[in-house]
């Protein structure tokens, strides 16, 4: 399993559809992910897209749409990563709610430090999580498992996924 912890300095640009440059501490290396099921999140700033992009083994793009992340004060880790933990019903330990509300529902957790993927609203900024919307969520908890990756970069996978989204949401 690739378990690459995530440093500030830190940088993940995809190169292709399925090959990645990680930059950590000034040194780089190529992660290759054919063969495998993973999920891209280019972040919503700046030369990203602000979406997800779910990739099968064969290397299709076969689901996507918005996301949110973290804010400037608490922003989210860049990164190739493993999903460690799987809950469908959930509470944040470091932001419960306070009416006792399951807040991360559809949780896929990428970071020891609390990082996930959940159901969120994909107007309003997170504590660090990726929000994805609930009709978003759950295809993609249904599909990954602790074997999909999760890849969290600051630039744009559009190029790499948009023949196989205009196959999907173009279809004549």
């Amino acid at each position: 399993m690739i378990s690459l912890f995530a440093l500030e300095e830190s940088s993940t640009i995809p190169i292709s559809k399925t090959y990645f440059r990680v930059t950590q501490q000034s040194k780089s290396h190529e992660v290759d992910l054919s063969g495998k099921d993973f999920i891209v999140i280019s972040l919503r700033q700046a030369n990203s897209d602000g979406r997800f992009y779910a990739v099968d083994s064969d290397g299709t793009v076969w689901w996507s749409g918005e996301i949110t992340s973290g804010a400037m004060a608490d922003s989210t880790l860049e990164g190739i990563f493993s999903i460690l933990q799987k809950e469908r019903y959930y509470m944040s330990k470091e932001y419960p709610d306070v009416n006792g509300i399951n807040n991360m529902d559809y949780m896929l957790k990428f970071t020891n430090q609390g990082h996930a993927l959940h159901q969120g609203s994909v107007t309003t900024m997170s504590h660090g999580c990726i929000h994805l919307a609930l009709h978003d969520i759950v295809p993609i908890f249904n599909w990954a498992n602790k074997k999909t990756y999760i890849v969290i970069t600051r630039s744009s996978y559009m190029p790499f996924a948009q023949e196989d989204l205009q196959r999907i949401y173009l279809r004549e």
